[in-house]
């Protein structure tokens, strides 16, 4: 069951698709570290090494 060729067409959305995710889990990524800043008050390695000493 082979269907036509891809247009050209959607090779080019899907490269505009591709781009857009990237930038949206960019966007998520940044938006995380921000919020796990904020949480320990810029304090991030000192949460890390507390969290370890903590098991």
């Amino acid at each position: 069951m082979n269907f036509g060729a891809e247009h050209e067409l959607h090779k080019r959305r899907m490269s505009k698709n591709i781009g857009l995710g990237i930038i949206l889990v960019t966007f998520v990524a940044l938006i995380f570290g921000l919020t796990v800043v904020k949480v320990t008050e810029g304090d991030v390695s000192g949460a890390i090494v507390g969290a370890a000493s903590n098991e």
